[in-house]
Formats: structure tokens, C-alpha cells, sequence
């Protein structure tokens, strides 16, 4: 029997018998390319002398410094007034007037407030009456008595109503007197707190007339941490002591202020470490005014022909810290350093580092140990200077004394000079 196959069906048969060398063609192929470009790129692109080089890294650098560097601390002070008075009335009535207007500044002895005087007046014209007729019954009875014409007892009767006539007299005096309510201070008025037309008691009912606080001079507090005790004590005992400098520019005052620590605690607090200072200053402006919170820098010493570099140059490594150098030929060392002491802005080391060299303050990240480096732009040397910037990374905050930042703890900061890059 003869069966005719449909040309249609041998043609997909042969198509579907083709298929699997065609796949395995093109794979083949595809994997001569990718070979092909491998060892191009490994071998032809290489240059004359072996494999390419690798790109140098860009950095920014700044100089190394010797020179002394003052040892400082920089902390949160609060402004504490040099005294405040709660003023009151000391006899009751009615207050009928005040003689000074609210915010004013006021002097020892000055009239404030006026409590209606008539009833104390009645009460001293009646006492000084009373001492007028006890007097002259003591002064009689004392003659009769030197011509024996009375008893002693009698006599001594009439000397003690007089003397009591003259207590209650001085009595009524003071209180006439406490009808008018003087300043006990110099200082700045607050708020009147009881206005006149009311009714002033003693019985400790009655608010306070006003607030006077004492802001000339006005003393700023703050805490140092125990650890610089021996420091604080040492410049102490220099001639020029230790002085304490308020930063106002930062705050909007004209100038910063700075006056000698006049206080030191007599002990340390035991729950955050610290120890407290104050230092008294004239404030004759009254830029600072009580509980008014300033920065506070404190020299505590002096560290003399230091090495000094950026903060930023401090790096931090599984063997302490350590700085990146750059050669005259562009090449990045290594140099293990020791921070003696950060002031937030600048830090001093010792170790492999001088004066003049070239540290790398940004880019430490793509820089190698003994690789090649392109400097893009030198920071001017010393910027930013040991004392610049309050508010800089570094200081200590808050009445509880918070660290300083570890050194290298910037942004910039590397691992371990083996895993840089």
C-alpha cells in the first residue's frame, strides 16, 4: 500500500529536527564573544609594562601645625541672677499706690509700694501720748522717792509703765513706718503681681507685691566634668586663674564677655560627675539676664609647640587612631597618631606627623595606604582655629556634662588603613 505524506507535514518535521544544532550554534557563539571580550580586555587593552594602573584617588589636604594650643572646654551655661526678693507687705491694709512702673530698674531703698497709713498713724499719735504722761509720772515718782516721800515700790511700778509706754511707742512707729514698702535690693522689677486698690494681709494669704532680681553683677553657672579637677585646680593657683568666656556673637550681643571663675563647688556631683563653677560678670548692658542659657568656654591649659591638624584628619582603626599623609609625590601613608586633645575644631597628636605635612581631611574613603592621590584643594592652614566655632561637634552640653565626640568622628572618618578604600 503507498501512503502520501502532505509535503506541509515533512516540511515541519525537518524544521523540528533542526532545532536543537540551531540553539547549540548560537550558544556557541555567544560564548566565543563574551571569552573574546574577556581576553581583550585583559591582555590587549593592558599597556607595554603589565595589567592598566589603577586612578589615582581625589583628596582634599591640609597642613600640619606646631604651634600651642590652648586646652579648653566648651559647655552649656545658664545665667543665674546674683540675688532675688520676693517683696511683700509687713503690716495689712490697703494699697494705695505704686511708685514705679514695671521693668524699671530700682535702687537699694527706693519707695515702691504705699499701704494707707491713717490707721498707724492713729495707732503712734495715741502710743506717743501715752509715753508723754508715763514719762512724767517715772520723773515724778524718781524725785519723790530721792526725799523718801514714796515706796520704792511704787516707784519702780512707774519706771516700768514708762518703758513700756516707750515699747509700744516704737512699735507703732515701725509699722507707720511698713506702710511705706522700699526696695531691700538693687536690681530689675517684674510684673506687679498685686495691683493698688487691693487689700494687702500678713498672714501669708497674699501673694507677692513684685519679684527684684539683682542682675547687676549676674553670675553664669556651669558644670565641668571631674575628670579636669586637676586642671581647674592647677590654673587656679596661676596668677592669671581661670577665666570663663561667654560667646554673645552667636546670641546677638555686641562683644563676648569674659570674667575670672570666682566659684568652684565644694563637691561633686555623684550622679553625673561633674562639678560646678560660676564666675560673676558687671553686665552693665544687661545682655544676660537670669536663666538665659550661653555658651561657656574655659581655658584650662596650654599645650605648647603642639602638632596640630583638623579633627577631620583623625581617623579611627581596629589600632587606634591614625592619620593619612601625603607625600611630595602624591603618595598616601599611614601614620598611627595619639589625640592629646580635641577642642571640637582642631586636634592635637603625637606620633610620625610634622609640622608642614600634608594631611588628608576628605576623601580618606578612596584613598589606599601607598597608593596614588590627586590633591584637589588645599584648606588654608589652621582654619577654623583652636577657638573658633561654639557651637562646633565637640563641645559638652547640658547641665549633666555630656562627653566630648570621640576623635575622627566625623563623616570623613575611614575604617582600618587595611580595608581603606
Amino acid at each position: 500500500m503507498n501512503v502520501q505524506v502532505p509535503p506541509r507535514r515533512v516540511e515541519q518535521n525537518v524544521r523540528q529536527a533542526g532545532s536543537p544544532l540551531r540553539r547549540y550554534g548560537i550558544g556557541g557563539l555567544a560564548l566565543l564573544a563574551v571569552l573574546g571580550g574577556y581576553y581583550y580586555y585583559n591582555h590587549m587593552s593592558a599597556g607595554p609594562t603589565g595589567p592598566r594602573r589603577v586612578q589615582a584617588a581625589p583628596v582634599k589636604v591640609a597642613r600640619a601645625q606646631q604651634r600651642d594650643m590652648p586646652v579648653i572646654e566648651r559647655t552649656i551655661g545658664t545665667v543665674v541672677a546674683n540675688s532675688s526678693v520676693s517683696v511683700t507687705a509687713r503690716v495689712q491694709g490697703q494699697l494705695t499706690k505704686a511708685f514705679f512702673k514695671e521693668g524699671q530698674m530700682v535702687k537699694q531703698g527706693d519707695l515702691l509700694f504705699q499701704v494707707d497709713p491713717s490707721p498707724y498713724q492713729a495707732a503712734y499719735d495715741a502710743a506717743s501720748a501715752t509715753l508723754a504722761s508715763a514719762k512724767t509720772n517715772a520723773d515724778r515718782s524718781a524725785a519723790l522717792l530721792k526725799q523718801n516721800a514714796i515706796a520704792p515700790q511704787i516707784n519702780d511700778n512707774n519706771q516700768a509703765l514708762y518703758l513700756q509706754a516707750k515699747a509700744n511707742t516704737e512699735a507703732a512707729r515701725l509699722n507707720l513706718q511698713f506702710t511705706q514698702i522700699r526696695s531691700p535690693i538693687n536690681g530689675k522689677t517684674g510684673p506687679i503681681l498685686l495691683q493698688p486698690g487691693n487689700l494687702v494681709s500678713v498672714n501669708g494669704l497674699t501673694a507677692p507685691l513684685v519679684n527684684i532680681t539683682e542682675i547687676q553683677p549676674i553670675k553664669v553657672s556651669f558644670v565641668l566634668p571631674q575628670s579636669d579637677l586637676p586642671r581647674i585646680q592647677a590654673r587656679q593657683h596661676q596668677p592669671q586663674g581661670l577665666l570663663a568666656q561667654v560667646k554673645l556673637h552667636d546670641a546677638g550681643g555686641e562683644a563676648d564677655l569674659s570674667a575670672p571663675v570666682n566659684f568652684i563647688s565644694n563637691a561633686v556631683v555623684a550622679t553625673s560627675g561633674t562639678i560646678e563653677l560660676r564666675a560673676s560678670f558687671p553686665n552693665t548692658d544687661a545682655s544676660l539676664v537670669p536663666g538665659q542659657l550661653v555658651d561657656v568656654v574655659v581655658e584650662l591649659a596650654k599645650l605648647s609647640n603642639a602638632i596640630v591638624v583638623p579633627r577631620e584628619a583623625i581617623n579611627n582603626g581596629p589600632d587606634g587612631t591614625y592619620v593619612y599623609v601625603v607625600t611630595a609625590e602624591n603618595i598616601s601613608e599611614v601614620r598611627p597618631v595619639k589625640v592629646t586633645f580635641d577642642d571640637g575644631v582642631n586636634a592635637a597628636i603625637t606620633g610620625n606627623v610634622h609640622g608642614g605635612d600634608r594631611v588628608i581631611v576628605d576623601g580618606q574613603l578612596r584613598a589606599l595606604p601607598g597608593g596614588k592621590v590627586v590633591v584637589q584643594g588645599a584648606r588654608r592652614p589652621g582654619a577654623g582655629g583652636a577657638g573658633a566655632g561654639a557651637a562646633t561637634g565637640g563641645q559638652r552640653r547640658g547641665p549633666g556634662g555630656a562627653g566630648r565626640r570621640a576623635p575622627g568622628g566625623g563623616a570623613n572618618q575611614a575604617g582600618a588603613p587595611q580595608n581603606a578604600g
